[in-house]
């Protein structure tokens, strides 16, 4: 075991006006299985690319290890999955392949398969497995569950359990609480290190915010209490001064003013103390402010069914045959394993052109809105995005304010957006739309924990009718009204 210490870490990217990390100090141990949590654009990747040596910056950062990213690249893709990881991981025995792809629930036969035939899954746990493979280095993973459903982040969970070091990026709790022994918490004001999983360190966290919100309000009452004091005392000393008469009465009357002028003094003191204090207080506060949406009203109760649907992709038969139906008010989460038609069902209710047979249905006049599972095609300004969705702009870009975003993004193009932003760019203007229907596929990818809970608090609240796939279980069961299993 070594430890990484980063001592007055500071890091700018090239024309950005805010620092990412401004005097950051830390340290962590390499033989920790550490979680790395914090809100979008608060420099997690970043980090990652940081000790990767990607990056200069100023202060230490300061390890022995050598490190080894997730995702990388894979060139030649059109070659055997076998032929690929053995470059990888050339110090790897052959026989440790299938062994390892076995733990994550990849069967032996996709060694033997072109690397680009692989699910996006099987992509995922391939890389995992060569990472764990070579020796010698720390492995840093960044966001693995984005391609992988439940049952895959259950693996994927339980085999990271069994590993010994490593630094992980993921806004899924379950599967940070499935992984974990310790949490780096990139905080507003400050960066955390401590013990335990996921659930531990918020439950400390909140209970933190908790005690200092109390000393918040009290100090607050103190400082109205002692400005009302000061401006009695100062009304006071005001009518001793003009009561002076006599030399007698000057000498009584000043010493009486001197010692309300003392005490004026020390009134003062206390309440610059008192401010001082408070403004040391919820500074890892977060902005957690209410979403809101306003879903229309359909004139009909049942607004899709279908009957005997069958999914194909090709000439394979990837679902069916599927009978369900989703009522006003019901939010209704599909849930399957990779390849089995989700995206596909999701892009069929959206008119797209997908192979099928059986009937569907959609409640006639039905205003649909839409977030896709991809958002790498988001190009150009906000602006130019806002005038192609047909949304309002102030309301727009108030929920991407409350969603985390600064002032200074705005003047982004998009293809420069983290992923967890452009997904919240595609949230934000199924927000602004007023549908019947809410078709969501896997909106969360990227997105940070906070903001789940602000979108988990919404759907709540507003009960649109909704379809969505979503592989973070405990959002799923947060929100889902009902279960559809393909």
């Amino acid at each position: 075991m070594s430890m990484i210490q980063a001592d007055g870490l500071t890091f700018s990217y090239p024309g950005s006006p805010d620092p990412v990390f401004e005097n950051a100090s830390f340290q962590i141990d390499t033989g920790w299985r550490l979680g790395l949590t914090g809100r979008n654009g608060r420099g997690k990747t970043t980090l990652l690319r940081l000790l990767m040596g990607e990056y200069p910056h100023e202060g230490s950062l300061i390890s022995s290890e050598s490190f080894d990213y997730f995702p990388s690249p894979v060139p030649e893709p059109e070659r055997l999955t076998a032929e690929v990881l053995e470059d990888l991981c050339p110090e790897a025995e052959s026989w440790r392949f299938p062994k390892e792809l076995g733990l994550l629930g990849v069967e032996e036969e996709a060694l033997w398969r072109p690397f680009s035939t692989l699910s996006n899954g099987e992509r995922t746990k391939a890389l995992l497995a060569v990472l764990f493979l070579r020796e010698g280095r720390l492995p840093l993973i960044d966001e693995p569950t984005n391609h992988l459903d439940a049952h895959g982040r259950e693996l994927v969970s339980a085999y990271l359990r069994r590993q010994r070091g490593f630094i992980l990026v993921s806004h899924d709790r379950r599967f940070l609480d499935g992984c974990v022994d310790h949490i780096l918490a990139l905080n507003r004001a400050d960066i955390q290190v401590q013990a335990g999983n996921y659930s531990s360190w918020k439950e400390n966290f909140d209970r933190a915010q908790q005690f200092e919100e109390a000393k918040d309000e009290r100090l607050r009452k103190d400082v109205r209490r002692l400005q009302k004091a000061a401006r009695r005392t100062s009304v006071w000393s005001d009518r001793v001064e003009a009561s002076k008469t006599g030399a007698y009465g000057k000498g009584f009357v000043g010493h009486k003013s001197a010692k309300m002028m003392k005490r004026a003094k020390s009134l003062e003191a206390r309440q610059e103390k008192a401010l001082e204090e408070k403004q040391g207080l919820l500074q890892n506060r977060e902005a957690m402010e209410a979403l809101k949406l306003s879903p229309l009203t359909h004139h009909a109760r049942r607004l899709v069914s279908c009957s005997e649907l069958d999914l194909w992709y090709g000439d394979r038969k990837v679902c069916g045959p599927l009978r369900f139906a989703v009522e006003q008010g019901e939010r209704a989460a599909l849930e399957g394993r990779n390849g089995s038609g989700k995206s596909s069902l999701l892009k069929l209710l959206m008119g797209q052109e997908i192979r099928h047979g059986g009937e569907l249905s959609l409640a006639p006049g039905l205003q649909v809105s839409y977030v896709p599972q991809d958002a790498s095609f988001l190009r150009g300004s906000l602006g130019d995005f806002i005038l192609e969705r047909g949304i309002g702009e102030s309301l727009f870009k108030a929920i991407l304010r409350k969603l985390g975003f600064s002032r200074e993004q705005f003047g982004r193009n998009l293809e420069d957006f983290s992923g967890g932003q452009k997904k919240k760019a595609l949230i934000a203007a199924s927000l602004c739309e007023q549908a019947h229907l809410y078709v969501w596929d896997e909106p969360l990818n990227f997105v940070d924990i906070d903001s789940r809970l602000q979108i988990e608090e919404l759907l709540r609240n507003f009960a649109p009718t909704m379809i969505f796939v979503e592989h973070d279980r405990a959002f799923q069961e947060a929100v889902a009204t009902k279960v559809i299993s393909l």
